[in-house]
């Protein structure tokens, strides 16, 4: 599988600034605006076939940018219907296994919500399913990282803490680490350095350095209420300290995708790209495990 030597970033989805067009010329004109990376948001349905998943791979080669998915978003892999968990599961792998065949190297999803399920009973069911998707993958041949995703409401399964338990007890799993949900999951919790800071340290002490050399990040501005998240704002709207996020981006040497799902798509984007590497790096940080 690819390893990132670096920090990629990229729109979720095709840019705002083109006018007509699918996959391919959202590539295109990602390239030109001087990215690196795109998601592929299979929001409603997956929209690539075999064929046109061959087409996309190629000019990612030529392009050498990053492609990541999102998996449509009615996942519930804890839903009381059977016939629903079922199609979530179905959607996820399709995703992945159409993912692949793009060359994306990574695919996010939304695992699921509570419901009337405890915590722990939820837990372990969409454990059972994740870890059943991944063995499927693996018997097909098919390298790409699953990516539960971190969810801004208290009543979705998807707790930075249940993320990083899934990739500690399933293999080919590591969080999609969206900071905006984050953040609006505790109602304003990300507020000073080091609220960022001691998410990346719980990454690395649970799930190793892989961890941080292989992280998909989601980044957005967001509204928040006493129930989560409310929606997605443009990064200077919103009261997520962006600057302070790509300051212990850069402080930890993160590698992966950072993808921003701002209203304004490729503008967040570029602005974080051009924070990232436009900064002078910091000193490096003091660590604790002697690395």
């Amino acid at each position: 599988m690819w390893k990132p030597d670096k920090l990629y970033f990229g729109p979720a989805g095709i840019p705002t600034t083109v006018s007509k067009g699918g996959v391919k010329e959202g590539m295109l004109e990602v390239k030109r605006l001087g990215l690196d990376a795109m998601e592929i948001e299979f929001v409603r349905k997956i929209f690539l076939d075999d064929k046109s998943a061959q087409e996309v791979k190629k000019l990612r080669h030529e392009l050498e940018i990053v492609l990541t998915v999102h998996a449509p978003y009615y996942v519930n892999l804890n839903s009381a219907d059977e016939s629903k968990v079922k199609a979530s599961a179905e959607r996820v792998l399709r995703s992945a296994e159409v993912g692949f065949k793009a060359g994306a190297w990574s695919v996010c999803f939304h695992a699921g919500y509570y419901g009337d399920s405890e915590p722990e009973s939820a837990y372990a069911r969409i454990k059972s399913e994740v870890a059943a998707i991944a063995r499927q993958l693996r018997d097909e041949g098919v390298e790409i990282w699953l990516r539960p995703e971190v969810l801004g409401k208290p009543s979705e399964f998807g707790s930075l803490e249940e993320v990083i338990r899934l990739s500690e007890e399933v293999e080919n799993v590591l969080p999609t680490i969206d900071f905006a949900h984050l953040h609006a999951r505790g109602k304003g919790a990300l507020r000073q350095y080091q609220d960022f800071a001691a998410v990346l340290d719980a990454l690395e002490s649970r799930l190793g350095r892989i961890a941080l050399d292989n992280m998909h990040i989601h980044v957005s501005g967001i509204e928040y209420g006493e129930k989560g998240e409310i929606r997605h704002l443009n990064l200077t709207e919103a009261d997520l300290d962006y600057k302070l996020l790509v300051k212990v981006l850069r402080d930890y040497n993160v590698k992966g995708v950072v993808i921003s799902e701002s209203p304004n798509l490729e503008q967040d984007a570029l602005l974080l790209k051009e924070l990232y590497y436009g900064g002078a790096r910091t000193s490096k940080r003091k660590r604790s495990r002697g690395e």
